[in-house]
């Protein structure tokens, strides 16, 4: 059976399927949105608490260099195999390099479910990859953009500001500090009622999540038909890529699986905000179609449990 979480996905996208009349209100959804990245910024920085030092300074370098690379190395494929255009090319590699907060939430719950031992800094790998990710991305337009007549020119200030101040970043890095600072002795009061409730708010975000999906399918964009398979097929090759990582790193098994899952997986969150304000050719549709429509329900439904098999292997 899956993780209980995963079915309140399943859920979500059967009713969007069958075009059923239930939401979940914006403000609902910003709310709990905005839970899901705190809570998951407080665990971390607890788990840090007492654990923070030095020795841990290669393995996040690595970490960062790897966000950076996935898109430097997607950028070309999806130009020349796939077909898009500089725009959409430069877009979707941010969106591929950048990771997905409620994929690492759900492969957390994994972990839990699963009693799978996980590194204590294994949060800060979600903040680390998500900005170097963004950050090539837009930089790989700009570089490729120069000569293109009305090219929009955006100073590096301006993407340091955009990756750097959106709602997720401040979330995560803010619940990390406080977390760290408070531990789970002091800030229980606070800490014990978001843990508690940790799973019933990401049943809730899966929920708004499978409806969301379902919207992005529907009617079924055939013409990006290479597209869609790079959206099945990237997961698989990526996720390969973070459990070797993982495992010359010398992780905990649960601590690989989310890493995989991380690197398998693609932001709809933070990215997207990012790019709209970047590069305002870029068809966000189209991102959020490979990340939200067909990558997220890969690894929610099929490749976080694929990834751990492989671990085991």
């Amino acid at each position: 059976m899956p993780d209980i979480v995963v079915m309140f996905f399943l859920l979500g996208l059967f009713a969007g399927i069958v075009r059923s009349d239930l939401s979940i209100p914006k403000a609902t959804y910003d709310t709990l949105s905005l839970l899901l990245m705190l809570t998951i910024g407080l665990k971390g920085g607890m788990a840090l608490h007492g654990n923070l030092s030095w020795g841990l300074l290669p393995e996040l370098i690595t970490v960062v260099i790897l966000g950076a690379l996935i898109p430097l190395t997607l950028f070309p494929l999806l130009r020349k195999v796939i077909g898009l255009n500089l725009a959409n090319s430069a877009s979707i590699a941010a969106h591929y390099g950048s990771v997905s907060a409620g994929t690492f939430a759900v492969a957390l719950a994994y972990t839990q479910t699963n009693n799978l031992v996980i590194n204590p800094e294994i949060t800060l790998y979600l903040v680390l990859m998500e900005l170097p990710a963004i950050i090539v991305g837009l930089l790989l337009y700009r570089r490729y953009s120069s000569a293109l007549p009305n090219a929009k020119t955006v100073s590096m200030a301006e993407l340091w500001h955009e990756a750097l101040t959106n709602k997720g970043v401040i979330l995560l890095v803010g619940g990390v500090i406080i977390g760290f600072m408070y531990g789970p002795q002091q800030g229980a009061q606070v800490t014990d009622l978001l843990m508690g409730g940790f799973k019933a708010i990401l049943a809730l975000f899966l929920l708004e999540m499978g409806l969301t999906a379902a919207q992005t399918l529907r009617p079924l964009p055939l013409k990006h038909w290479k597209l869609m398979v790079f959206a099945l097929v990237a997961p698989l090759c990526l996720g390969v890529i973070g459990i070797g990582v993982g495992t010359a790193l010398g992780l905990e098994q649960g601590s690989i699986v989310i890493l995989a899952s991380l690197t398998a997986s693609a932001s709809y969150i933070a990215a997207p905000a990012a790019i709209k304000a970047s590069i305002p050719e870029a068809d966000i549709g189209l991102a959020m179609l490979s990340s939200l429509g067909l990558t997220f329900p890969f690894n929610v439904i099929i490749g976080i449990g694929l990834y751990h098999q492989i671990v085991q292997w």
